[in-house]
């Protein structure tokens, strides 16, 4: 575990002593505005369809332009949320944290329906958050059984369960809050700068959104609606 994330898991208990809303719910609540769309962001699934007609048809033209445009809006709000200084820390590392999942589910709530998932569907729904842990992490769930497949596999199982929708949002909440506040003191405690801390703070979360567009591009099979 990097350094990062041992502060992070430290730490991380301590902030969400001062920011209660952060629960497993907000998880659900990132997706539901990811798919429907919220401000700016248009819905999911008609960004995807835009970068699929601009691609003339080619989903995995569109499917790359979905991570490209998702991680550079990701890059923008890591550094927007990370240019301040220690005081600042209880009030953007909230900011951070919603929006990098919003970010982040959109994404790969588009890659699903270019390669035709139901975005109604608890079971895709599922998926897509658990997509967002990385490959890693889900390979280390299913091994200690603490996830009963992969995302692929619970997109597709014959009957949704609903016994895992906590867990999962439990963990995905738990893990993104972790990266979070873990990139957030690293780079301001250890440098000091808060500038810099923008600029850290922005690749950090364009190279994180980078490798699960990645990994979902991997895992999500085509389908037929």
């Amino acid at each position: 575990m990097g350094l990062k994330q041992t502060v992070g898991r430290q730490l991380a208990p301590k902030i969400q002593e001062l920011t209660p809303g952060l629960s497993a719910g907000f998880v659900r609540e990132a997706l539901n505005r990811a798919i429907d769309g919220i401000g700016p962001l248009a819905p999911a699934a008609d960004a995807a369809d835009k970068q699929l007609r601009e691609q003339r048809g080619n989903v995995e033209r569109a499917i790359h332009e979905v991570i490209e445009n998702n991680v550079r809006i990701a890059g923008a709000q890591g550094f927007a949320t990370n240019v301040g200084g220690l005081v600042t820390m209880a009030v953007a590392i909230p900011a951070n944290v919603t929006g990098l999942a919003v970010i982040q589910c959109r994404m790969v709530a588009g890659i699903a329906h270019l390669r035709g998932h139901d975005l109604t569907d608890p079971r895709v729904r599922n998926a897509i958050l658990a997509l967002l842990l990385g490959e890693e992490h889900v390979t280390e769930m299913v091994k200690k059984k603490k996830l009963p497949a992969t995302p692929m596999a619970l997109a597709t199982a014959p009957v949704h369960d609903p016994s895992i929708d906590g867990t999962i949002s439990a963990v995905v909440a738990s893990d993104i809050f972790t990266r979070v506040v873990g990139k957030r003191l690293a780079t301001t405690v250890g440098r000091r700068v808060p500038v810099i801390g923008g600029v850290v703070g922005m690749g950090a979360d364009a190279f994180a959104t980078w490798k699960v567009g990645r990994y979902a591009d991997r895992e999500l099979l085509p389908r037929r609606r």
